[in-house]
């Protein structure tokens, strides 16, 4: 879908550039001094913009009836394959409203639900966590940052099991929360980590670290995802971390991809030059 719609774009900036050209030429021209070639010029110029807007009506007609049959053929690829499954969304350093419709819509037609929506406070507020988690050998997390990775191991196994401890911290944990934290049958990680520096920095990868082993402990299936216009892609971050991955949750076939990954499929799926999964598993291209 992406080539139609650049191809279309083209179009209307080359149709843009042809009228430009045409008006410059009728501004600067003297009409009583227009030569022959001139006028041969301008009649060129406008056989040009005819042309260019047929393959730009061309182009928007095919981009129509390609979204047209995505639309239509998308129930059918994903109908059923995650059938009773229960998918957690965790959105690293800030929540995107976006993020979350795109991944409810992938999952529209799967058989699956969206059952709880976490938004990771980052920075860490290291001493609030470590208030919340009072009674738990966590409750040192500020004396003892080498607890850091294991209290976060530990998060992310009772983000797919459910646990006490999440509970307990959920409040200093999260940024902005929704639905039961009682466990989950796979998970989308949108990672959108501020720029941070020192220690701060040091806690978050520390943090991350450890939460993604946690989430991937059981063998679930946890899935990287991004858009075609992320401002920085997190897909080398993802695949560092063994973490399938989908750069373009904003096409339906991306969105194809996120259910097929969820289902078990392995790989990076997308448009983008780290996508070496292509755009969907090979049985389904």
């Amino acid at each position: 879908m992406l080539n139609f719609r650049y191809h279309a774009l083209s179009l209307v900036a080359v149709f843009l550039s042809l009228v430009i050209g045409l008006l410059l030429g009728v501004a600067i021209g003297d009409k009583g001094l227009v030569s022959s070639a001139e006028q041969d010029v301008r009649a060129s110029l406008r056989d040009d913009v005819r042309e260019a807007q047929g393959q730009r009506d061309d182009a928007v007609d095919h981009l129509q009836e390609r979204q047209q049959f995505e639309a239509e053929a998308y129930p059918a690829l994903v109908s059923g394959r995650l059938a009773g499954r229960r998918i957690a969304l965790i959105e690293l350093g800030g929540p995107s409203d976006r993020m979350w419709n795109l991944t409810k819509d992938a999952l529209e037609g799967s058989g699956a639900r969206l059952t709880s929506v976490s938004v990771i406070r980052e920075p860490l507020q290291t001493d609030e966590l470590a208030a919340a988690a009072r009674g738990t050998r966590y409750e040192q997390l500020v004396e003892s940052p080498d607890l850091l990775h294991p209290f976060a191991t530990r998060i992310g196994i009772q983000f797919t099991q459910g646990g006490r401890l999440l509970r307990l911290v959920r409040r200093a944990l999260l940024q902005q929360g929704s639905g039961a934290l009682n466990g989950a049958d796979g998970v989308v990680i949108v990672r959108n980590t501020p720029q941070l520096e020192g220690a701060d920095a040091d806690a978050v990868d520390t943090f991350e670290d450890g939460l993604v082993r946690g989430l991937r402990a059981q063998d679930l299936p946890v899935v990287g995802v991004e858009t075609t216009d992320a401002e920085t892609s997190q897909v080398e971050w993802f695949k560092d971390h063994e973490l399938s991955s989908v750069d373009d949750l904003d096409d339906p076939i991306g969105r194809a991809a996120v259910v097929f990954a969820l289902a078990g499929e392995r790989g990076s799926f997308g448009v983008k030059a780290t996508a070496d999964g292509g755009r969907l598993p090979p049985l389904l291209q």
